[in-house]
């Protein structure tokens, strides 16, 4: 099996699926064999889910850029079976001289048609439409940094990468958003609902967020050192419902408004 086949193979895609079904498969796999869901006790079920993530999150980079630097489409071969063949036209020298009341016949008749079709094609040329409007925009620019987001709904939709830095995002849905490696070092996130958002690696340094919801959020690897959590939703009946394997919480002042060592 060709490298490339095989990391959509690992994603469980077929070969030149689109980078929508690639991140998505990509979310639905990395949520399942995620190491935090399987029983601590079972280390044989550990380690397994710990190197089916490695290979899942190898596949999802590879496919990335794979598809953000597609090869260049191969030359199209020439027409073998193409019938044309030049025509011979013997040198001015040898053909016969034509004259001159012939000549200037021709020359009246070629400009009478010419002037005939082109106010034909003038006649029949459709007007031109009017351009339809711009898009409103999207927020597809990776630098969002300091923007007022409050209340925004970026529901499911993927901002990996972005640069939220400083941003206002107080009241803003993130729920199922893909925000992995996103900057939000300074951001205001209050009151924020990041239900199951997948912020692995985010840098959330000094971020606010006070009664937010990370209810099913992944925070793997996330930097929150200097973060504001009192009263941000992480547990129900005293079970932590969010991944914060590899997190850095220096500093971090939790929901009970302990300061994190």
């Amino acid at each position: 099996m060709k490298e490339p086949e095989r990391w959509y193979w690992v994603l469980g895609l077929e070969p030149g699926a689109s980078q929508e079904e690639v991140t998505q498969a990509y979310k639905d796999l990395a949520f399942v064999w995620h190491p935090d869901r399987m029983p601590v006790e079972n280390t044989r079920l550990q380690q397994k889910a710990v190197e089916k993530l490695k290979e899942i999150n190898q596949a999802y980079e590879q496919l990335r850029a794979i598809q953000a630097n597609p090869p260049p489409p191969a030359p199209a071969p020439p027409d073998k079976g193409s019938s044309f063949r030049p025509v011979y036209r013997p040198p001015a020298s040898t053909r016969p001289a034509r004259s001159a009341a012939a000549q200037s016949h021709t020359s009246h008749s070629q400009g009478h048609t010419r002037s005939h079709t082109s106010h034909q094609r003038e006649r029949a040329a459709p007007r031109k439409a009017e351009p339809p409007p711009p898009p409103p925009p999207r927020y597809r620019s990776p630098d969002m940094s300091g923007a007022d987001l409050r209340g925004a709904n970026f529901k499911e939709r993927d901002l990996e990468g972005r640069n939220l830095s400083n941003a206002n995002l107080s009241g803003a849905d993130l729920s199922d958003a893909f925000l992995h490696k996103a900057s939000f070092n300074g951001a205001d996130l209050s009151r924020a609902n990041l239900f199951r958002a997948n912020l692995l690696q985010a840098d959330l340094r000094n971020a606010d967020l006070q009664e937010a919801n990370l209810l099913g959020a992944d925070l793997s690897g996330a930097n929150l050192s200097g973060a504001n959590l009192r009263g941000a939703q992480m547990t129900i009946a005293d079970r932590l419902m969010v991944k914060l394997t590899g997190s850095i919480l220096t500093g971090a002042t939790m929901p009970d408004g302990k300061i994190h060592p």
